[in-house]
């Protein structure tokens, strides 16, 4: 049965379905999101803003605010770029650019870091190149950006292609004959229409990011307050059965992923329409 506004009622089976979703959902989202907090502060605050103060503590924390600081805004130039390309333009190889840019979607995260490993590694393929001219991307900041660009790389694109895709190209092709050059055109046509679908593509891409633990492994080394970012911090912290210190660690993750949650959902809210459109295939 379905009511006037569309929605399907089933008797007997909607309460079944509510109490199932909600119990999963418990199960599997606040109760860890609930373990995670009540462990950062079991022993008392003090305790809790000891472990965020500490010096690797700090220096991981601005590591990763600095890899997602450099990678969201490449990801966010390539994502507009190929997003502008497939859906403005017909050119030769299109099928295999949209195949180029999921691919992160569908390998490991550890293949995605194993990559830079033997390209840029002591013996990858250019690695004895980069040790003649003292340049260090493995083991360094530059490897974590580049393992992160390649992990975060679909999520921008993925939210404007659809959209442009929907939107056409006759807005365009009108300023065009009415003589505006093309970064005109742009940053007065184009970028408007997209601009909360790229907002949105954007805090996906940071969120991963900053979450990012598998590429960032492999690339790392694991330097403490040197290589280490957020998720690896936790990771070393709770192998050294520093449980505080790593549940603190992990609450600042949670709270970064809270708080992009609630951004998404103020989009999702505001400008629900436009996002709906970006993600219409």
């Amino acid at each position: 049965m379905s009511n006037a506004n569309g929605s399907v009622r089933l008797p007997g089976l909607a309460p079944l379905f509510v109490t199932a979703s909600v119990a999963v959902m418990g199960v599997l989202v606040l109760l860890p999101l609930y373990t995670v907090f009540h462990d950062a502060f079991s022993k008392g605050v003090g305790a809790y803003l000891a472990a965020i103060r500490e010096p690797d503590a700090l220096a991981a924390i601005r590591l990763t605010l600095t890899v997602a600081a450099i990678s969201v805004p490449l990801n966010a130039v390539f994502g507009v770029a190929a997003a502008w390309a497939v859906t403005k333009f017909e050119f030769r190889g299109k099928s295999f650019l949209l195949t180029l840019i999921d691919l992160p979607f569908s390998i490991s995260p550890v293949v995605s870091g194993l990559v830079w490993v033997l390209l840029f590694g002591a013996q990858g393929w250019f690695g004895a190149w980069l040790i003649e001219h003292d340049v260090k991307i493995i083991f360094a900041t530059s490897g974590l950006v580049l393992a992160t660009v390649l992990v975060t790389l679909p999520f921008v694109a993925r939210e404007l292609i659809p959209l442009m895709q929907d939107q056409g190209s006759d807005e365009e092709a009108a300023a065009l004959t009415l003589g505006a050059g093309g970064f005109t055109t742009f940053f007065r046509i184009t970028l408007p229409n997209i601009k909360w679908a790229l907002l949105y593509g954007v805090l996906l891409c940071n969120a991963r990011a900053m979450g990012e633990f598998g590429a960032v492994s492999v690339v790392s080394g694991h330097i403490r307050g040197q290589t280490t970012t957020l998720p690896l911090h936790v990771e070393v912290l709770y192998n050294d059965y520093d449980f505080v210190g790593a549940f603190a660690a992990a609450s600042l993750l949670a709270s970064l992923g809270l708080v992009t949650l609630v951004l998404k959902t103020l989009l999702e809210w505001r400008y629900s329409g436009e996002l709906a459109a970006s993600r219409r295939h």
